[in-house]
């Protein structure tokens, strides 16, 4: 649809008669100082994109058009016009600069508090100027007087619908809300709607009551912006000044004013401002932590990552090592045959003990590099006759006893994870400490979870592990199990290794 060749979109056309609707009727109920339209024409222009504007500037000038004309013969043509038509310009102005600029968590509620005191203090000065310049008789009542209090009630309106609009506009570019906290968010707000309620029963000449009511409702209020930052803070401040507002009697009429709460929403313009600091702050750290924890978890993926890749190199040595001894075995064992049918049977034989025997180290030694024998036998049979089991036997330091659980429940990965561990772990006390040493390991299922805990410690209760032995076992295990979601504890004689995975994850993974 156009019109005079300039395209005209019905939704536009809807939004003009809705924003001007909602003008005119918020004006039955406002206050020099608490002024509706002005927090309502802020908050348009935030909600509304910028392409759109111009609906809105139309629906602002049907509003005044509603309340302005008929006032042409008291207040002059002159002042209609411009009145009517440079508050919304001057609006627009100060919202389009704000939004110039990225806001970001910290800064929200100091830019919602710039946002609010520049439009209130423009949009004022452009009012109270022209009404003192054209009105052919000016206001009974001075400048500085009449701007004190219309300033405070655009700042006081603003600062209530501005914050509630913002957090709609960025509804789909913030943090998602946190689901655990939605049972005491909607507490607090029913809290805040029930004050607001009583509120409206009292007398209107019952100040003090009503502002015991307004300091029971900040409590909830206050409990909204600690658990969503400036976003708790943003629904809870209409759900404080607004029942408050309309509580207070109110003409409908030009300079409407009550005294008797002034005090009170001027306390409440103040809390506003707290909540809106309060806010920004805490969802700033919140914003700090949740940036730390991704680049924590991202390093710890990034780290197993690194884990599986180096596994399945040492994998694919372990088996092309395997292949080898088997081609060795097999050429041994040709050439013992052969000595054997030439009549060379003490040769052969000799010759058939060594190749046993070096056969057997070198599968210990291509066992240390990677234990194949994981994936089929799991980690306990593993830890007692693989390779380690040997450089253990020949320390005569090392004992293997109380294996508990099945640990072919866990993932391979898993089970590879806490046997490098614990060869670590047996290494550095091999190292740095005296005496025997002893390896216990308990896995078992709880609820979601599946794990493993090894206790590597010394035999000899008595003696404990010295404070370089426990800083080298921090430092040397951590880097292995922290990116499985492990830990590693240092108590007196022994070192406790505890890892665990999801039961949803596949048992058989290879890594």
């Amino acid at each position: 649809m156009a019109l005079a060749g300039i395209p005209v979109h019905p939704a536009g056309l809807l939004l003009a008669a809705a924003y001007a609707i909602a003008c005119v009727s918020a004006r039955q109920f406002s206050l020099d100082q608490f002024f509706l339209p002005a927090g309502i024409r802020v908050a348009a222009l935030l909600i509304v994109p910028q392409r759109r504007w111009p609906y809105v500037l139309l629906g602002e000038w049907g509003y005044f058009a509603y309340l302005r004309i008929p006032t042409i013969d008291e207040y002059g043509l002159e002042w209609v016009i411009l009145a009517s038509t440079l508050l919304m310009p001057m609006a627009m102005l100060i919202v389009h600069l704000h939004l110039r600029k990225t806001i970001s968590e910290a800064a929200t509620g100091f830019w919602l508090l710039s946002l609010s005191m520049s439009a209130a203090v423009a949009v004022t000065g452009v009012n109270l100027s022209l009404s003192r310049l054209l009105w052919p008789v000016p206001p009974p009542d001075t400048l500085l007087d009449a701007a004190e209090r219309v300033v405070f009630g655009h700042f006081a309106a603003i600062i209530t619908m501005a914050p509630l609009a913002l957090l709609w506009a960025r509804r789909r570019s913030g943090s998602p809300w946190q689901k655990r906290l939605l049972v005491p968010s909607l507490v607090a707000i029913a809290l805040m709607l029930a004050l607001g309620l009583c509120m409206q029963l009292i007398s209107t000449n019952a100040h003090s009551t009503r502002t015991h009511l307004v300091l029971l409702a900040a409590l909830p209020a206050i409990t909204l912006t600690f658990m969503h930052g400036w976003r708790g803070a943003a629904i809870a401040i209409p759900l404080l000044n607004l029942p408050l507002h309309f509580a207070t009697p109110s003409t409908g009429l030009p300079a409407s004013f009550d005294l008797g709460t002034f005090s009170t929403q001027q306390n409440m313009a103040v809390m506003s401002v707290a909540l809106l600091a309060l806010g920004s702050s805490i969802s700033y750290h919140h914003q700090r932590a949740r940036s730390r924890g991704l680049a924590e978890e991202t390093t710890l993926r990034l780290a197993r990552s690194s884990h599986q890749t180096s596994e399945r190199e040492l994998r694919e040595r372990a088996i092309h090592l395997k292949h080898l001894g088997e081609g060795m075995d097999s050429s041994l064992g040709e050439m013992v045959n052969w000595l054997k049918s030439q009549g060379h049977h003490a040769v052969a034989s000799s010759l058939l003990h060594a190749s046993s025997v070096h056969s057997r180290l070198f599968r210990e030694q291509a066992s240390l590099v990677y234990p194949t024998g994981l994936e089929q036998v799991g980690l306990y049979v593993t830890l007692q006759a693989g390779g380690a089991s040997g450089v253990w036997k020949n320390s005569d330091r090392v004992t293997v006893h109380d294996l508990a659980g099945n640990p072919c429940l866990l993932s391979v990965e898993l089970q590879l994870a806490i046997y490098r561990t614990v060869i670590e772990a047996v290494s550095i006390l091999l190292e740095l400490e005296s005496g025997q040493i002893c390896i216990r390991a308990r896995c078992g299922v709880a609820g979601r979870q599946r794990g493993i805990v090894v206790v590597v410690g010394l035999l000899d209760r008595r003696q404990g592990l010295s404070t370089h032995t426990m800083s080298q076992a921090v430092e040397r295990l951590s880097g292995r199990i922290l990116p499985y979601g492990g830990a590693v504890q240092c108590r007196h004689n022994r070192l406790r290794i505890a890892l665990s995975e999801p039961t949803q994850r596949p048992s058989s993974t290879v890594p």
